[in-house]
């Protein structure tokens, strides 16, 4: 884990008892591309994005292509992304959804 919200997550979903995730993950062979917090069993990713508010290279034009040819990638390999905020994680939302995400996983297919 990279960053203070990688962090802050992590610590929040083991407090929570929720499954651990694996951290920096890559999923695309071939790909460098690295997914913050990722459930192989739950066929479940996270990705933070972090700096919103802040000029830097998620905001360029470059790089929201990439982050949604990353996207895309991920949901072309049969996972779910969930793209969550500081804001959400502080808040308690992302922790809410990916509770959700990981029970959504284990209900029963009729």
């Amino acid at each position: 884990m990279t960053s203070d919200l990688e962090r802050a997550l992590y610590t929040y979903i083991r407090m929570a008892g929720l499954p651990e995730p694996d951290t920096e993950v890559s999923l695309i062979p071939g790909r460098r591309f690295r997914y913050d917090m990722v459930w192989p069993n739950h066929k479940l990713a996270v990705e933070i994005q972090g700096g919103i508010w802040q000029k830097g290279g998620h905001s360029t034009g470059a790089g929201i292509s990439r982050d949604t040819e990353k996207l895309n990638l991920a949901t072309l390999q049969g996972y779910r992304v969930l793209q969550v905020t500081g804001d959400q994680i502080k808040t308690g939302q992302a922790l809410l959804w990916i509770r959700k995400a990981l029970q959504m996983s284990e209900a029963p297919v009729e």
